[in-house]
């Protein structure tokens, strides 16, 4: 007799974290909810063996559980996995969550009955909550951000029909950023409504980072520009109203220093360089407010602030070169 098809179809994309990735599977094994009703996708964007060996134990030990690994060959990055992943989905709805995520006991369960008592909403966003500590560093309150987020791919329930109605994850999102706010606002916009479920909880714990991240993380701005060329009107409304007008002063104030110097404008250049130091030291203090003051930590403030607001903009200007879009 042929088993009965799954109700929810589990996605995680993942790449090279195979230590993560054991926890959160670990945390779908122990799901309060019958193993024949949901089946969990692992998409593997590393294309490891490692990690097919990691997910194929697992099966083997869970083995009233539908646990299946897919290697991601013919796209890069997260939103490509996903789609590789919802391709081999067999239930009627798609729960997407992270590889660093500890989705809570009853995760799937409150998606999925969430879902079949509002049958108006074609998709969902469930609850993240991020630990942090009283005063965080940046990379904390960066990543405590998820918890305010409207739609999240750590967290969030979709109607199959739905997803396949949209064309799925925008694969040009290549990396982990603004994917999920495309999937939501085209969802919204062609299908109807998006809601929310208090009660699908997943934690998301924060990863350890490396010194000046943030600086790095720069580069993810690049897809902003992609995300505001394709809705722009909601991209003004519902991420970012202004464009950083503070990282133009600032760049502005530098490039003026700088040329006034190299022209031997003494005096233009010092009243420059004091416009400067005074937005950078403004923008510094800004994002050291409510956050830890411990020494490295300032330090690391000190020379990312620097940094940012060039690197900032320089992404920005790729990504409006590269997706043709008047991006500020």
């Amino acid at each position: 007799m042929r088993p009965p098809e799954p109700i929810v179809s589990v996605v995680i994309a993942t790449f090279r974290r195979p230590d993560l990735l054991r926890r959160c599977l670990l945390a779908l094994c122990a799901q309060r909810m019958d193993r024949r009703g949901f089946e969990v996708i692992v998409a593997d964007d590393g294309c490891e063996p490692r990690i097919a060996d990691l997910v194929a134990g697992l099966a083997a030990a869970h083995p009233g559980l539908a646990l299946r690994y897919t290697a991601v060959v013919r796209t890069q990055g997260p939103a490509g996995a996903r789609n590789a992943g919802a391709t081999l989905a067999r239930g009627e709805l798609l729960a997407f969550t992270d590889d660093d995520t500890i989705p809570s006991p009853d995760w799937v369960r409150e998606g999925y009955l969430a879902l079949a008592a509002l049958p108006a909403w074609c998709a969902a966003a469930g609850r993240v909550v991020v630990p942090l500590p009283q005063r965080p560093t940046d990379h904390e309150r960066d990543t405590g951000g998820l918890a305010e987020a409207e739609f999240v791919t750590a967290n969030c329930f979709v109607r199959r029909s739905a997803f396949e109605r949209v064309g799925g994850f925008d694969e040009r999102f290549t990396r982990a950023w603004r994917e999920d706010s495309d999937l939501q606002f085209r969802l919204e916009q062609q299908v109807g409504p998006v809601g929310r479920i208090g009660g699908a909880v997943v934690e998301h714990p924060v990863r350890p980072a490396r010194w000046g991240s943030s600086a790095a993380a720069q580069a993810r701005v690049f897809f902003d520009a992609l995300l505001f060329k394709k809705h722009p009107r909601l991209y003004r409304a519902r991420i970012r109203r202004v464009p950083p007008w503070d990282y133009y002063a600032i760049v502005l104030a530098a490039l003026v220093a700088i040329g006034a110097t190299l022209a031997g404008s003494v005096q233009v250049a010092a009243m420059a360089g004091t416009v400067w130091l005074v937005l950078t030291g403004a923008f510094c203090l800004r994002r050291l407010r409510g956050a830890s003051w411990t020494l490295p930590h300032v330090l690391e403030m000190l020379a990312t602030s620097i940094v940012i607001p060039p690197l900032s903009l320089y992404w920005r200007l790729r990504g409006a070169l590269a997706f043709r879009t008047g991006f500020l």
